[in-house]
């Protein structure tokens, strides 16, 4: 199945260029890609063992040659053994911090959409380098979805624009329709982590003509940041509620464990 992975690697880079700036997105160096060589291999050549179920860091970064597969054998984090998750495991491109951070809200914030293929082609680079001899693809992407009110304020879901080059990449179906709002809830970030909970439960439902879909699948969930996880965590509940047989994160950034 990985051999979809390895087919559209070859072919992903002819097909993004059109749609990235010819600048890196953080030096703004001559790039082909939306990134140059140097800002790559500083800010994203590094990967760390992590968590497979959370994708939290367990240890300090190592340096994996970009030709080669990083064989990570991360044991899962105390947390996801003490609660576990709904969902079964996480993929991201990297910690959010700076300046990986000013990309994701250049993107959210900025509408810079340009930068959406390059988050999906970071990804499919972090699924390739750790995880390529050991993860099944998922049959269905989807992304998380945003309310109707935020998603008329902000104009776009910055997570379905991430999953649409990461479908192509991956050579996975996109069902960007698969997950609805049951209602319009706070921004996480905007509350303290003991409210989290409460504010996204009980928030999304399988959509009425995807029921049958959903049942028995290996479903991939896309979104830009992870902190605490709940909205990701009700989102596989509900999805697993629906009969889903396994779920994937794919994030673009995670945020490092507080010190």
């Amino acid at each position: 199945m990985f051999s979809r992975v390895r087919h559209w690697s070859h072919h992903l880079l002819a097909r993004l260029p059109a749609a990235l700036p010819s600048s890196c997105a953080l030096c703004a160096g001559a790039a082909r890609d939306g990134m140059c060589d140097g800002c790559q291999q500083q800010f994203f050549g590094t990967r760390r063992t992590r968590c497979p179920q959370c994708a939290i860091a367990l240890s300090s970064p190592s340096q994996y040659p970009a030709s080669a597969t990083a064989a990570t054998s991360a044991t899962v984090c105390g947390d996801c053994l003490q609660q576990p998750p709904a969902f079964d495991a996480t993929i991201v491109a990297a910690d959010y911090a700076a300046p990986v951070d000013q990309l994701v809200l250049a993107l959210k914030f900025g509408n810079q959409l340009p930068l959406a293929p390059l988050f999906g082609r970071m990804l499919r680079d972090a699924l390739l380098l750790t995880h390529a001899d050991r993860f099944a693809l998922p049959d269905l992407l989807t992304a998380v979805p945003l309310g109707p009110q935020r998603l008329a304020q902000r104009g776009f879901n910055q997570a379905l624009e991430i999953a649409r080059p990461l479908s192509r990449a991956l050579g996975v179906a996109l069902a960007p329709g698969l997950l609805l709002r049951a209602r319009d809830t706070s921004a996480q970030a905007l509350l303290h982590p003991d409210e989290r909970h409460k504010n996204i439960r009980n928030a999304f439902v399988v959509a009425g003509d995807a029921i049958d879909v959903v049942r028995g699948k290996h479903i991939g969930v896309v979104d830009d940041v992870l902190t605490t996880g709940e909205t990701l965590n009700e989102l596989a509940a509900t999805l697993k509620r629906f009969g889903a047989a396994r779920v994937t994160n794919f994030v673009f950034a995670r945020t490092p464990p507080r010190k």
